[in-house]
């Protein structure tokens, strides 16, 4: 994977530099990771345009001179916290990779319980652990450059990403839902196939990837720019759903933390 054993890739006739690149794992599935060396059909081209310094799912070996880190997984302990510092002080750039690392994933749907040492007891049974009362997004501690959205990420998404980043090209994310590229695709309404989904006010850009396979929309993506979660909310009960199932789908990956938060209130303030 060294670049300079490889011979120099030219655009347009300008040679094009191979930045050094290393892939983080804090407290994740890793599934974001194996999207990246499960795509085999493009992988040796993926990985001609970077320098892969450190990545434990595809590597042995190990270097601390890079310039772009990936990062995946949520924080959750002190430890990884300091690991993270020390990531950003190396990078120049840093990418949360994932929405474990973008919103705390799902993770942090332990954030909801009100009692931290009821939780660990109840999950780990005394066992000694070092972990934190929350999960977290990496940027609540670093500086983070860019997100890449998804749980897990679309590989084809990351392909586009990075060679934007090796041409120095502007990443722009897609500012419509996923209902937009649902219908593109003549797919049913999981509506009316008697599924609840949040592809109507989720970001899109993984190409429908669960409605095309006829499971609703959970919104791993988080939030499309201008959402309406009120008109989500209409339509949702319209189709008999409650509350509970929205709240369910909205707090599952921590995107749309913000928004549950607020329907959780009022939920309560109805009870």
């Amino acid at each position: 994977m060294n670049a300079s054993k490889q011979e120099q890739r030219t655009y347009l006739g300008i040679p094009v530099p191979r930045p050094k690149v290393a892939f983080f794992e804090l407290s994740s599935c890793e599934g974001c990771q194996l999207q990246i060396v499960n795509n085999e059909a493009t992988l040796l081209d993926f990985l001609s345009l970077v320098d892969v310094r450190a990545f434990r799912e595809a590597m042995t070996e190990k270097f601390s001179d890079y310039q772009i880190a990936f990062i995946e997984g949520s924080v959750t302990r002190a430890d990884e916290i300091e690991r993270l510092r020390k990531v950003r002080e190396q990078a120049a750039v840093i990418v949360a990779f994932g929405s474990c690392a973008c919103f705390g994933g799902v993770n942090q749907l332990k954030n909801r319980f009100s009692d931290p040492a009821w939780v660990k007891q109840e999950v780990y049974r005394g066992h000694p652990v070092e972990t934190a009362d929350t999960a977290r997004p990496i940027e609540d501690f670093v500086k983070v450059d860019l997100k890449i959205f998804g749980c897990p990420v679309k590989k084809e998404e990351v392909e586009k990403i990075v060679t934007s980043l090796v041409l120095g090209k502007t990443v722009v994310h897609p500012k419509y839902p996923v209902c937009l590229e649902c219908k593109a695709n003549n797919n049913l309404c999981l509506f009316d196939l008697g599924e609840p989904c949040l592809g109507p006010i989720t970001r899109g850009g993984c190409n429908a990837w669960c409605p095309n396979n006829r499971f609703g929309c959970w919104g791993c993506r988080g939030p499309a720019v201008d959402a309406n979660v009120a008109q989500l909310q209409k339509i949702m009960r319209q189709h008999g759903f409650s509350e509970e199932t929205i709240l369910d789908r909205l707090e599952c990956f921590g995107g749309f933390a913000e928004q549950a938060k607020e329907l959780r209130s009022k939920i309560g303030g109805k009870g």
